[in-house]
């Protein structure tokens, strides 16, 4: 099976998944859509923004992602570069601060290592399906959110068992620790404690999925669009979306100069397109459809 391959060689080698084309037909294509390149702004002052400070002096910006989800955050195994929705959206808020691709460097941190990234200074900003809640804020702050999504369900297609949260009691129920998809598993009982697994990427829930070690995969709709898309004979996403989740751009927790630049950044960017034209030609080709949504400021 495609996906418990590639998923066995992401566990040996620390690779990612590959992604798909458009309508979920599969390709060779691994990048998740083409790396759109946005014009470098010059001459740019964030005044009072200690983090856009570290960054001039360092003469680099250093972005938190996700290296193995298909069309958001995918690390090609071969050449190592980034590409999806995440990742263009990291890009552009990186060159509307004056900071070409060169002076990018991308970071891999798992969602467990998020806010501590973010507050030890490991990272200057943090753009990987990162869901804004209040908790979260007590830590650090967001900028956003620049897509919202959904909690569901990835089961394997032969399994008519399970069609949504509520028929999960006696369950195997796969997600990555720390994120807020699991947290909702334990808060709303969906299956029994001992019932629950955890890893540290989803790539991994996935292959415990088609090795038939666990009877669901759950995190946001968007991620798992992806994986089934990947391998649409063996996988399908069931269900209706049984939450909502706003992604933002993780920040520093008390840098209002730079959260409220960024929300500027991706409300020009919804305002003429560009945000329209990275998800198209990334996340867009998983045959899921949508708008920018309201950015939200604080």
């Amino acid at each position: 099976m495609r996906v418990r391959s590639l998923a066995i060689g992401l566990l040996v080698g620390g690779l990612a998944l590959t992604a798909c084309g458009k309508e979920g037909t599969p390709t060779n294509d691994a990048t998740g859509g083409p790396s759109t390149t946005q014009k470098v702004a010059e001459n740019v002052k964030v005044e009072g923004s200690p983090t856009f400070d570290r960054i001039t002096k360092n003469g680099k910006i250093v972005i938190g992602v996700k290296e193995d989800q298909p069309y958001l955050g995918y690390k090609d195994p071969t050449t190592g570069e980034y590409s999806g929705f995440d990742i263009e959206i990291a890009r552009l808020v990186a060159a509307k601060l004056g900071f070409d691709e060169k002076k990018v460097e991308f970071k891999t941190v798992q969602s467990a290592g998020r806010e501590a990234a973010i507050t030890n200074g490991d990272v200057d900003y943090y753009v990987g399906t990162y869901t804004i809640n209040d908790k979260r804020k007590e830590q650090i702050s967001f900028a956003g959110p620049y897509f919202v999504a959904g909690q569901d369900l990835l089961v394997r297609k032969d399994d008519n068992t399970i069609t949504g949260k509520d028929t999960l009691k006696g369950k195997k129920v796969c997600s990555v620790t720390g994120s807020t998809p699991i947290q909702r598993v334990r808060d709303e009982q969906l299956t029994q404690p001992e019932n629950i697994v955890e890893f540290q990427a989803y790539s991994q829930c996935v292959e415990k999925l088609t090795n038939s070690e666990v009877d669901a995969v759950t995190t946001d709709d968007a991620i798992l669009k992806g994986f089934a898309a990947q391998d649409p004979d063996n996988l399908k996403v069931v269900g209706k979306p049984f939450s909502k989740e706003p992604y933002g751009i993780g920040l520093p927790h008390d840098d209002k100069a730079l959260r409220d630049k960024v929300n500027d950044i991706l409300q020009t960017a919804i305002d003429d397109g560009t945000w329209q034209d990275i998800y198209d030609s990334t996340l867009g080709k998983s045959n899921s459809k949508a708008s920018p949504p309201d950015i939200e400021r604080y």
